[in-house]
């Protein structure tokens, strides 16, 4: 049985194949010959860092940090000022009208001077892009690399929740910040849609010029809950 294909003729079945096998080996043994006075190949270390193996005084202050240096803002509260904290935040933004995920916690949008809008996966994309913020939880966030992961659990919403809407107020408590990143894949589920958040959406072009909101909101806040 023979075939065309582009002026090329291509053989299957039959004594075709033991004649490609015989140009294969042919072809391999000469490169085998070419490379015979080269040097033995060396083994290359791979002691690469695991779970626990960065030590970081003091996470949080390293979180901070990270996320400042990205043009992130940083603020603080206790889980009992959450709720007028969150307010606080979005009225000094100038926030209005803020989307959440339908299971935000009720104390984190108790604030009477924001108008909470619940997304239950049905608001289109033009209605997203038309509030002024979105305000969600997260899974956890890395020290080292100033990182934020969400992945669409409790209090997080669907990904588009996310990076439609021009202004992110993320919530992070304390005990969901790990050191490294082998710290924070450990804790995640790589079956759930994963989104990772390391400052403001930015990018630059070839003469380096910055520009923000490309790829998701233009503004971070964040939101760190001892």
């Amino acid at each position: 049985m023979r075939r065309r294909r582009r002026g090329r003729r291509y053989v299957t079945g039959g004594d075709g194949m033991a004649t490609n096998d015989a140009a294969r080996s042919e072809i391999l043994d000469r490169i085998r010959g070419a490379l015979a006075d080269r040097p033995t190949a060396v083994d290359i270390p791979r002691q690469y860092r695991g779970v626990g193996g960065l030590s970081v005084p003091d996470p949080v202050a390293m979180l901070a940090e990270r996320l400042t240096d990205y043009r992130a803002t940083v603020h603080r509260c206790s889980t009992v000022d959450i709720g007028p904290t969150v307010g606080r935040v979005l009225a000094d933004d100038g926030v209005q009208r803020a989307v959440v995920p339908a299971d935000l916690p009720a104390d984190i949008r108790s604030s009477s001077t924001v108008e909470w809008i619940l997304d239950d996966g049905t608001l289109r994309p033009d209605e997203l892009d038309a509030v002024d913020a979105v305000v969600t939880t997260c899974t956890v966030a890395i020290a080292l690399t100033g990182t934020i992961v969400l992945d669409s659990a409790s209090g997080q919403g669907r990904r588009a929740l996310s990076l439609i809407p021009d202004h992110h107020l993320v919530i992070v408590h304390t005990g969901q910040i790990v050191a490294g990143v082998p710290d924070a894949i450990a804790r995640l589920d790589p079956g759930r849609p994963l989104t990772w958040i390391s400052g403001p959406s930015a990018t630059s072009d070839i003469e380096l010029n910055r520009i923000e909101g490309v790829h998701g909101p233009r503004r971070l806040a964040v939101l760190i809950v001892d």
